[in-house]
């Protein structure tokens, strides 16, 4: 929701500075998103006069002009506008000052050979509307010197909150500045409504669709003449990003953000018969105001004439009635749309609106005839014409609600101690009704006794949101200020507490403590991804219906794309080295998965005095942070194979995954593909890796625990062997048939040489393995130590090994 610090004012009498105002807005709940003042890009331009005016020697579209910019000597400025002219009075750029269209910085430069300082400006350039066709042409007693900004009212700084959904009343300014007052800064202007003097009967309307619909209120404005609205209805929309279009459309527009009322106007030479509210027939279809076509259903209300439907029932209306320069005669509607009609609908067509937004947390359904009201004044003000008297179709569900109410409640359920008197100050200038005495103290046998007296508090119709007293609690209390809340612990039992942590969760504690020991950054990223993001990861099974956005459309197939996209934006900002990690979920058609992802990328080890380069990541760090993780996780690190059939993320020939046996994947791992990597924005060499957690082999079962550890009484004895080998064969697999050669007596082996070169035949290379034997109740004899050799050389020769000499 966004307006202006001057639009606030016009609801809200304070002398508050601006940051005041923005530290009040976020205590009450409504968080400032961001701040912009339109006069800041302007600092460096000013009102300006030319001179003379004449052709460029070497350029037949542009002239040398002479600029009075009212501080010193005139200047010369060359320009290409065709409306360029001595005695105009424009805005001019000063030499330093930045254009905001494009960001580009003045400076002394020669255009064809002829200086030029500085530049005079379109409307485009300082991003104040569409006109590009000339320079801005000003008053010609515009004074000259002054700075732009100043002179055209732009230092207004543009506010945007985030508004909750349940603060419905919040979508429209005045609803902000009555909290703002409640917060006590500043008094609240009354709302001035006209009476309205009708002539004739009211437009043919009427609602069949109750539940969708409830009231259908109407004027009609004969004789009006549509154009351009003037220009201080103009320059607030324009400020927050609303696009002026006619002076009947921007009406409607302005008092939607004003009032948090969203109206619509019909050119009435367009329909055909009274408008009736009903539900929607199927194969119905409306081309709505955004060019697009649309086909309701009978879960929709729409609005049609006798012939066609003409509006998506407040959330959009449609090309063919909408109001044009031609219109001459307009029926303004002023409808109440249940929320949750208005959420289904939208939910369905995938159609928002900035109606549809208003419509669905719930409007003041009790200002439909004040609403109907001040649109029809505009519109007779600004357009002339005759109203009609109103037409009002159903009755809108304004019947108040009442609560009961006691003010200790306050301090009971939020801690704080707030008075009576200011409790009822606060609730009544946020528009609530209070009835009822105030405590008041009595006497038993001359002993004085408090007795607490109820409130009855009357719901004002725009807080759909309020439903029992603790919403009245929560109402004080954030007026109060949330930081006199107490933060209390909650009490604790007796005792030992008993542990809480699922099995999955203490995993999930032991791999990210682990990740981050080893280094690795920990990264949380949105479950949503892009369809594109999506599809270079193998695609998603699940799409959202209604996505926040198309960004965020698809649940997330992989972790990577997060990962990915997080570590472009650490090396976008001069990182040398990224090392992240992320725990979370993997979404399939049929379950989701839980996963660890991380990626390496950069530098491996930043340079240093020692000297030496610095190292890219390789395929075996991958490999070597999966096996921490995994180990961590509970994995049988010693068991694990590899395995080189990674996904298509990743590099072909320096990517595998980890199994126990061929068909259980407990991770994968590897070089980022390049086409992956280019997608992402990233270059040099990235690696990564999934661990699948919910792959792992659980515990055994009670009653099959594995015996007591006990230390063996003798000391294990170790033998090297080194055998060539052919070149294909992976390490891995050798290790394995050596370890497997006497199961025993043969407690470990392991790789710790690898040779290429002279000395061998060309296709082979030689693996040097460390194998550890333990004796059990005796030592090994010489004729036992020969037999465990010649089974280890044995095993190797399957391989195609061959013991080295």
């Amino acid at each position: 929701m966004k307006f202006t610090l001057s639009w606030l004012k016009t609801h809200l009498a304070t002398d508050a500075d601006l940051p005041t105002i923005l530290k009040a807005l976020t205590d009450i709940g409504l968080e400032v998103e961001g701040v912009e003042n339109p006069a800041e890009k302007l600092g460096g331009f000013r009102i300006a006069r030319v001179l003379t005016a004449e052709r460029h020697p070497q350029a037949d579209k542009l002239q040398v002009l002479t600029v009075d910019h009212g501080d010193g000597a005139p200047l010369q400025v060359v320009c290409g506008a065709p409306n360029a002219r001595a005695g105009l009075v424009g805005v001019f750029g000063m030499e330093g000052a930045v254009v905001p269209v494009n960001g580009m910085v003045l400076k002394k430069t020669a255009i064809r050979g002829v200086e030029s300082n500085g530049m005079m400006c379109s409307y485009r350039e300082l991003e104040l509307g569409e006109d590009h066709e000339g320079i801005i042409e000003l008053a010609a007693d515009a004074l000259v010197g002054q700075a732009y900004a100043q002179w055209a009212g732009l230092n207004d700084p543009v506010i945007d909150v985030s508004v909750t959904p349940n603060r419905q009343d919040c979508m429209g300014v005045r609803g902000i500045a009555r909290d703002l007052a409640a917060k006590g800064l500043g008094t609240l202007n009354a709302i001035v409504v006209p009476q309205v003097q009708g002539v004739g009967p009211g437009p043919d309307v009427r609602t069949d669709d109750p539940e969708g619909c409830p009231a259908f209120f109407a004027r009609s404005v004969r004789g009006v003449t549509n154009g351009q609205s003037p220009e201080w209805m103009a320059r607030r929309l324009k400020a927050i990003g609303q696009k002026p279009i006619s002076t009947l459309v921007d009406i409607t527009n302005y008092i939607m953000i004003d009032l948090g009322r969203p109206l619509h106007v019909y050119d009435m030479a367009t329909l055909k018969g009274g408008l009736v509210a009903r539900k929607g027939k199927p194969g119905e279809q409306v081309q709505a105001l955004n060019g697009k076509t649309y086909t309701v259903d009978g879960t929709m209300t729409i609005i049609a004439d006798d012939e066609a439907v003409h509006d998506i029932g407040g959330i959009m209306g449609g090309v063919h009635s909408g109001a044009t320069e031609a219109t001459t005669d307009v029926l303004i509607e002023c409808a109440y749309f249940t929320p949750e009609r208005i959420a289904i609908t939208g939910q369905t067509l995938g159609l928002t609106s900035d109606a549809r937004a208003r419509f669905e947390r719930g409007v003041d359904p009790a200002f439909l005839d004040d609403g109907l009201s001040i649109a029809t004044d505009l519109v007779v003000k600004l357009c002339g014409g005759t109203p009609s008297e109103a037409t009002r179709a159903g009755f809108p569900p304004a019947l108040p609600k009442e609560l009961s109410y006691l003010p200790s409640q306050c301090a009971e359920l939020a801690g704080v101690f707030v008075s009576e008197t200011e409790q009822k100050a606060i609730l009544e200038s946020l528009g609530f009704a209070v009835t009822g005495q105030n405590s008041i103290v009595e006497y038993e046998d001359g002993v004085p006794v408090a007795v607490e007296a109820g409130w009855t508090i009357t719901v004002p119709t725009w807080r759909r949101d309020i439903d029992g007293w603790p919403d009245i609690v929560e109402e004080v209390v954030r007026m109060v200020g949330l930081e006199h809340v107490p933060s209390t612990p909650l009490p604790r039992a007796p005792g030992v507490a008993k542990p809480t942590a699922t099995p999955e969760q203490l995993v999930e504690r032991r791999v990210r403590r682990t990740a981050a020991a080893r280094g690795l950054a920990e990264a949380i990223n949105w479950s949503f991804l892009s369809e594109k993001e999506a599809a270079a990861v193998g695609g998603g099974d699940w799409t959202l219906a209604n996505p926040i956005s198309e960004d965020l459309k698809v649940m997330r197939p992989s972790l990577l794309p997060g990962l990915l996209s997080a570590t472009r934006r650490n090396m976008d900002r001069g990182a040398a080295s990224v090392r992240l990690f992320e725990i979370g979920r993997r979404y399939f058609a049929d379950k989701e998965r839980a996963t660890v992802g991380f990626v390496l990328a950069g530098e491996k080890a930043p340079r240093s005095w020692q000297g030496g380069k610095a190292q890219p990541f390789t395929a075996f760090d991958a490999k070597a942070e999966l096996i921490a993780l995994l180990t961590a996780a509970g994995a049988p690190a010693a068991n694990l194979q590899n395995f080189g059939e990674a996904s298509a993320a990743y590099h072909p020939g320096q990517s595998g995954t980890l199994r126990l046996g061929p068909k259980v994947v407990l991770a994968e791992y590897g070089v980022l593909h390049p086409t992956l990597a280019k997608q992402f924005g990233l270059t040099g060499t990235v690696v990564a890796g999934e661990v699948f957690p919910d792959a792992i082999p659980g515990r055994r079962k009670a009653g099959s625990l594995r015996a007591p550890y006990a230390p063996p009484a003798l000391q294990a004895v170790k033998r090297d062997f080194a055998f060539v080998v052919p070149d294909t064969l992976e390490a891995d697999a050798l290790v394995r048939a050596v370890k497997g050669a006497d199961k025993k007596a043969i407690v470990d082996a392991r790789l710790f040489d690898v040779f290429t070169g002279p000395g061998l035949e060309e296709g082979t290379k030689s693996l040097a393995i460390e194998v550890t034997l333990q004796p059990g109740e005796k030592s090994f004899a010489q004729e036992e130590l020969d037999a465990i050799s010649a089974a280890v050389v044995k095993a190797a020769e399957k391989l195609g090994g061959t013991l080295r000499g």
